[in-house]
């Protein structure tokens, strides 16, 4: 059965993010300080700008020339030039580390949850809670259900929830993670 993820809320984008785990690995790296649904458009702006997303092009392009790329209206994010760079080094790392597949991150040596958490928070740009929330969405909408990804993501793991990109299906979904982001901000304020 084929993948059909509403991430980005668009069909083109949507399917892009589908087929291809560089998309999907880059619009959660764009996810960041930036609406959920236009960071996962950022690939196909990418992919539409260089005829494809190819890991290795994307880590050889001039970085100059792709930060420019990135900027170009409509930009890939509301800082493109910065974000031009980590999309880069993130190609470059998995160019280096993986031969350029994106999936090795989740396959290579059958790793579990635990493992794949390390490798996904070993790439630029990725801290702890985008890798959970990463690990997250593999294991809820991808089928990537390694041994104990669920523990290794934490609460973003967690089966009816609605904290992240991992739980958005559609755009009753995508609403509700808004509005719990919305009661947890409220709720930190209060705190402080």
């Amino acid at each position: 059965m084929a993948l059909t993820l509403r991430l980005a809320q668009d069909p083109d984008a949507d399917k892009l993010l589908s087929e291809s785990p560089l998309a999907l690995l880059t619009g959660m790296l764009l996810d960041q300080q930036y609406p959920m649904e236009a960071a996962f458009g950022g690939p196909k702006k990418i992919a539409d700008r260089i005829g494809g997303l190819d890991v290795h092009k994307i880590a050889e392009f001039d970085p100059d020339e792709f930060a420019t790329l990135c900027s170009t209206t409509p930009a890939i994010h509301r800082y493109p030039g910065s974000m031009a760079k980590r999309i880069q080094a993130v190609c470059t790392y998995l160019v280096d580390e993986y031969d350029g597949n994106p999936e090795a991150l989740w396959t290579v040596g059958d790793p579990d949850g635990k493992e794949v958490l390390k490798r996904l928070k070993s790439l630029p740009g990725f801290g702890d809670q985008k890798a959970r929330i990463f690990l997250a969405l593999l294991g809820k909408q991808v089928g990537v259900q390694p041994a104990g990804w669920r523990e290794a993501a934490g609460a973003y793991g967690d089966e009816g929830s609605r904290r992240s990109v991992a739980d958005v299906v559609d755009a009753e979904t995508l609403g509700e993670v808004r509005e719990f982001k919305k009661q947890a901000k409220a709720a930190a304020k209060q705190k402080a």
